[in-house]
């Protein structure tokens, strides 16, 4: 078992979003579960550009129960990180882990010499490698500072934590290219962070379905809303609801349109870009099924959490959610509008055999879980030879 006196977590990515009081993402929520499993003997780190603060004991425990409560006002939040940045520092530290769970902060080589100066070693986890995969789906420039964060973490991190196997698979696939060596690598999967509850009343009366995460081109919203169109051409005000979770991103404007301007599908999608946590899981349970048309994944975290809670899923064949799910879901082409809107269809009826099917599919699902990431964590950190 490792000493975690010695671990330190980056919070500045938890601490600048709950400032702006922005909802928690997958990644935020990686970062979290790092807080409640490291948080009560580790030291928090603030940075900037790749110049970076370790705070002392008292005020990285003022941190972490600020982030884990998410209560604070922004004055608040305000307050702790400028007592904390003016405090006597704890540099002292020696012989350290730095764990960082966001990629924020890895393009900088300055960190990783900073750290080294000071004995600390730096372990990355790497969500992803989208924007040099798929440079299409992110904002522009975005590929560039990414191509630096992962060639930096390939060059100079002491070891990289990846979400799944086809995320170390892309980072094997990046090393080969740049003729790089992989630095020492472990795949911990992520665990969902739902705690299945009492299905409640159903929020809607008619068949709806879910699509969620945040609206951006990879996820294929744009897609989902042309095989609504053509359900409500065929059905009418009989065709089952789209529910649609998440806020709006960046380059989606042809979504905003169809959902702002398409006549048809006003009274067929539902739009809910600020759902807490409870609202989430009483629209997921009562589905007929999550929907998750993605063109790529890092990882795929509402796959989980739909099935963690028993409710069908409907994916794109992609090779990350056959690493997660197995055969649970169906899976289908990303492109393939008659084939969606079949399996829509048939699982949008009650006495629907293929949906009864996938709920007997799924007692062969097993949950990731935090305990068995942390578990793969503190052996990789061992192998690592961290105190």
């Amino acid at each position: 078992m490792i000493d975690v006196t010695t671990i330190l977590l980056d919070v500045t990515r938890l601490l600048t979003r709950l400032y702006h009081q922005q909802l928690p993402t997958g990644v935020d929520r990686v970062g979290l579960a790092y807080l409640h499993r490291y948080g009560l003997q580790a030291r928090a780190v603030l940075s900037k550009s790749g110049f970076f603060k370790i705070l002392n004991a008292k005020d990285s425990q003022k941190t972490f129960s600020a982030l884990v409560s998410a209560s604070k006002r922004r004055s608040a939040i305000r307050r702790i990180a400028l007592r904390a940045l003016a405090a006597p520092s704890s540099d002292k530290v020696d012989n350290g882990v730095l764990l960082h769970t966001s990629h924020s902060g890895m393009e900088y080589r300055r960190l990783y010499r900073g750290m080294h100066e000071r004995r600390i070693k730096t372990i990355f986890m790497v969500h992803d490698l989208i924007p040099l995969t798929h440079a299409e789906y992110s904002r522009p420039g975005v590929d560039l500072v990414h191509s630096r964060r992962i060639d930096n973490a390939l060059a100079h991190a002491d070891g990289l934590i990846a979400n799944s196997q086809a995320t170390l698979d892309s980072l094997a696939d990046r090393a080969r290219q740049r003729r790089a060596s992989l630095p020492p690598c472990t795949v911990a999967r992520l665990a969902s962070g739902v705690t299945p509850r009492s299905a409640g009343e159903a929020p809607l009366g008619q068949p709806y379905f879910v699509i969620l995460g945040t609206i951006e081109p990879r996820k294929n919203h744009w897609f989902m809303l042309h095989v609504w169109r053509r359900l409500v051409e065929m059905f009418g005000a009989d065709a089952p609801k789209l529910v649609v979770i998440g806020r709006r991103g960046w380059e989606c404007e042809n979504v905003i349109d169809m959902l702002e301007r398409c006549a048809p599908l006003r009274e067929a999608v539902i739009e809910l870009p600020d759902c807490s946590d409870s609202e989430l899981q009483r629209y997921l349970q009562h589905a007929r099924a999550l929907l998750f048309p993605s063109f790529v994944e890092g990882y795929g975290m509402p796959l989980v959490e739909a099935l963690v809670m028993k409710t069908p899923v409907l994916a794109s064949n992609l090779d990350v959610f056959h690493e997660i799910a197995g055969d649970v879901p169906e899976y289908l082409d990303p492109l393939d509008g008659p084939g969606w809107i079949a399996r829509i269809l048939a699982y949008a009826h009650d006495a629907s055999a293929e949906r009864d099917a996938q709920r007997t599919r799924m007692h062969a699902f097993r949950e990731p879980t935090w305990a068995e990431h942390f578990e793969q964590v503190d052996r990789f950190l061992d192998t690592l030879g961290a105190p």
